[in-house]
This record gives C-alpha cells, structure tokens and sequence, in this order.
C-alpha cells in the first residue's frame, strides 16, 4: 500500500508529496476550458419562463439586442442592482442581476401591463 504522511492508503496518489502537486493560483483560468467556462458563465441567460414568454410575444432578439442586453446588465451590476427592469426599444425585460439571467418580457407597445414591481433598478439599453 502507499503512505501519505505516515498513514498508508489503498489507492496510488497521484502526487507523491504536496511539494509536488500543482499550486493553484488564485481564482484565474488556468487552461482554455477554464476561461471559455467563465466566458459562458458571465453571458446573460434567459430563463424557461423568459423564453416561453419570447416565443409567445413572438419577440426575436437578434445579437445585437442580446449584446445591448449584456451590456445593460453589466451596468446594473456596475451600480449594485440586483432585480433590474432593461428597456430596450418597445420591449422590457426583467433581469436578476446577480444571476445574469432574464426572468420575463414584455412588449410594451401591445400590452396592458405598465406596472413592474419588485425591482430596483431600470436601464435603458440602446
């Protein structure tokens, strides 16, 4: 059996010593996989109930809109929001910050809805 300090163990270590094992760094991408990872992580994600809500309103977001979406959540984020309303031309959506993830939308020309509650914050992305 392998010894780890003294205590034998059955299985092989993959380092012999802590000596030898690989010091991480802080919270820094390390390989290509990790900096992809965080990439994806920081993009704004629509919810299950964002997309039906889309798909039903029949709202098309292209990557322009999506870009002007990111760049509005990274503001509300800058200022310390946390459930933000980011208006973009005739459509509002509602944005938890801190999760980067849209929660719902609205269009605003061809609906009743004109009261938005439980937000503290609204961004106009242009």
């Amino acid at each position: 059996m392998a010894e780890i300090n003294g205590i034998s163990v059955p299985f092989i270590p993959l380092f012999g010593s802590e000596e030898a094992a690989p010091k991480k760094v802080g919270r820094e991408a390390s390989s290509p996989f990790d900096a992809i990872f965080k990439e994806e992580l920081e993009k704004v994600k629509f919810s299950n109930h964002a997309l039906k809500r889309l798909e039903s309103r029949n709202i098309q977001l292209s990557d322009v809109e999506l870009s002007k979406i990111q760049n509005a959540v990274e503001k509300a984020e800058a200022k310390g929001s946390k459930d933000s309303l980011v208006m973009m031309d005739n459509t509002a959506f509602i944005v938890n910050i801190p999760n980067k993830t849209v929660v719902t939308a609205i269009d605003v020309a061809g609906s009743n809805e004109n009261v938005f509650t439980n937000i503290d914050s609204v961004v106009f992305a242009h």
